[in-house]
């Protein structure tokens, strides 16, 4: 029963403050003059440098556009990405499955997360083992994940091991689909996958008009850096294009070994990716939803792999943010991710510092919410972990009112010297703005004690296990479920 009653006050939200303006902690770097010097050196690097584009669509898109081609090497003039820039949208929504009702707004100021995708290790709640995944695994944390209320979308967690290799990216996004209604973030090999996938979205949505109208899904592709585009990834650029799917071609450079040592050159050179990829998108058709991002890296030198808990991802963090806000484009994030290799005082300090940067500067959709390892192992613990901590900073980023209910200076001369606030109304219309956590606790040592001594591990433990247990999704239509079974054996 305890379980069963924790469980359900997670699925709890926090009332909402009073839409009126707040004072709200800003983190801030670049000025104007500075996101131009950024910007012409990324198109600097485009129209002398160069990309290479392995997909023949992508390049003759390009040639009939006026770029230069050489081979597969491409060089694009400053005037395509202004032309790209102006055509993308500034903003543009995310849809419940199966819905009209809107679920994020990703316009430059709201802020989401949600977990990452493809891991290659599960760290087990109920074993504590670390292990392969499987597609019931998959099933428990998206049921985990659509009922924690901080988790805005969700991505595909692992690689489950009992289903066909070739076909395991089909499986992750049904198993998806079944388990949560929240918009889906999702990954896929090449053309013949994003297909299949865009048709199992349609399944649901009604048809492909009714996804393309009100989209579900949003692919998560990369160019591969340095300044190269594969032929499949630019296929998937290009079909998500044509059919107005949401997309963010995110580049992932990383200092000192795919990119230079600094992070203003690793930047750079990310941002000229993200704008080729861009310009090609815009080219198949403008206006077509395109989501800015990067995701530098660097390379650390001493046990040689790419690093997420570090001051310099988060620059780069914030500097994506700035540059998203100068192209007027809404911005892919991170948060929720250590290296660490289990849940503990590392892997909190390294969620809490992504997730208050996030929050701050307000990059809008920000995945990877329980990678451990350097993104070579999920924790669904630390993801409810990382929900606790999300909820608290976005607390602190709302910032303080000073209107006169605020100040209360009514308040405090009706109950003078000497007197108390706790019962006055003042109190009882206000209390519950202030922050309750769910999961850290606030108990004097003797009824902590008398309810069992539990850690953060030992709560975090027993929630994620209620969680996946006992939340139930709502789940899909009978046809839809045979059209989804029909696209897995074909």
């Amino acid at each position: 029963m305890r379980r069963q009653n924790r469980s359900r006050q997670m699925m709890t939200t926090a009332v909402p403050l009073p839409d009126l303006p707040h004072l709200q902690p800003k983190l801030r770097m670049l000025d104007r003059e500075d996101c131009l010097r950024l910007h012409r050196a990324s198109c600097e690097i485009l129209q002398r440098t160069g990309v290479k584009v392995y997909s023949p669509a992508g390049r003759e898109l390009l040639r009939r556009a006026g770029a230069v081609i050489e081979d597969e090497l491409v060089k694009i003039p400053p005037s395509l990405v202004e032309a790209a820039l102006a055509s993308a949208p500034s903003s543009f929504n995310l849809y419940q499955r199966g819905s009209d009702q809107v679920a994020l707004k990703l316009d430059g100021q709201h802020v989401y997360f949600g977990p990452g995708s493809d891991t290659l290790r599960y760290l087990d709640p109920r074993s504590g083992s670390r292990r392969d995944y499987k597609l019931a695994d998959l099933a428990d944390c998206m049921r985990l994940c659509d009922g924690l209320p901080e988790i805005g979308f969700v991505m595909s967690v692992g690689i489950p091991r009992d289903v066909p290799t070739e076909r395991y990216f089909l499986y992750q996004f049904a198993e998806m689909l079944r388990h949560t209604t929240k918009p889906i973030v999702f990954v896929c090999d090449g053309a013949a996958d994003i297909e299949a996938i865009t048709a199992m979205a349609a399944a649901v949505a009604g048809g492909m008009d009714r996804l393309s109208q009100y989209p579900n899904l949003l692919l998560y592709s990369e160019p591969t850096t340095p300044l190269q585009h594969s032929q499949e990834a630019t296929d998937k650029l290009l079909f998500c294009a044509q059919h107005a799917i949401p997309v963010t071609h995110s580049p992932a450079p990383m200092m000192g070994g795919t990119a230079p040592i600094t992070i203003a050159g690793a930047v750079t050179l990310g941002n000229a990716e993200m704008l080729s990829g861009l310009v090609m998108h815009q080219l198949r058709r403008p206006g077509a939803p395109f989501l800015y991002g990067h995701g530098v890296h660097h390379l650390d030198m001493k046990e040689m792999i790419s690093v997420y808990g570090a001051p310099e991802f988060q620059l780069a963090r914030v500097l994506a943010a700035e540059m998203g806000r100068f192209y007027h484009l809404p911005v892919w994030g991170y948060t929720g991710h250590s290296d660490s290799k289990v849940v503990d005082g590392q892997a909190a300090a390294d969620a809490q510092f992504s997730a208050m940067v996030a929050l701050l500067v307000k990059t809008n959709l920000n995945h990877d919410v329980g990678y451990l390892e350097s993104g070579l192992t999920n924790s669904p613990e630390m993801m409810v972990l990382t929900n606790e901590i999300i909820s608290q900073s976005r607390r602190f980023a709302a910032g303080v009112r000073l209107d006169d209910e605020a100040l209360a200076v009514q308040t405090i001369h009706e109950v003078g010297p000497g007197g108390e606030f706790m019962s006055h109304a003042h109190t009882l219309a206000h209390w519950r703005e202030l922050w309750l956590p769910q999961v850290f606790d606030r108990q004097r040592l003797e009824p902590w004690q008398e309810r069992g001594s539990q850690d953060i591990n030992a709560r975090l433990r027993d929630l994620t296990i209620a969680l996946m247990e006992e939340h139930q999704g709502e789940p899909l239509a009978g046809s839809v479920e045979q059209e989804l079974a029909a696209i897995l054996r074909s």
